[in-house]
């Protein structure tokens, strides 16, 4: 007596492949039939070539808010040392200063590393803070390229590690 419901090892890899197909063929039938139809809608996540000239333009620019928290006034102090730096993009420890003193920021709550090293040579970044209630805002400038980031005073009261500049004009 034969067994019908007995399977060669080729017969059952030609079923398993032919099940996959099935669902392949059935998944993209699905998707066609999304295309076909009203297109959903999709949030675009794909990342701008140039995250300074490709993001879009806010409303409008943003502003100071005296006696806000780093975290408030950050937009602001990015865009203030972003068009700066737009303009002269090897500004130095003084205009980045004085560039904030302009923008309103407290000049006394500043911070700045040394245009220099102490045997005259250029320096490879300059760092500078706004010391804004209990944290720092630090900027730094590194071959034309700005970034920022936001942290907690140390325990000395300062933004900066290190030897600053005395900031005296």
């Amino acid at each position: 007596m034969t067994n019908w419901c007995r399977q060669s090892p080729a017969a059952s890899g030609i079923r398993s492949l032919l099940s996959v197909a099935a669902v392949l063929l059935t998944g993209s039938l699905a998707l066609s039939g999304c295309v076909a139809g009203q297109p959903a809608e999709v949030e675009a996540t794909t990342a701008p070539e140039s995250s300074a000239s490709a993001s879009p333009k806010p409303e409008r620019d943003p502003e100071l808010l005296p006696g806000g928290s780093a975290l408030a006034n950050r937009d602001y102090f990015d865009f203030v040392n972003a068009r700066l730096l737009g303009q002269a993009p090897d500004a130095q420890g003084k205009a980045i200063i004085d560039n904030l003193v302009a923008a309103g920021f407290e000049k006394a709550a500043m911070q700045v590393t040394p245009d220099a090293t102490p045997g005259g040579l250029a320096v490879d970044s300059i760092e500078f803070s706004v010391l804004a209630g209990e944290d720092c805002l630090i900027g730094q400038v590194r071959s034309a390229d700005y970034t920022s980031t936001i942290a907690p005073v140390l325990s000395n009261g300062a933004c900066l590690v290190g030897k600053t500049r005395t900031i005296d004009w």
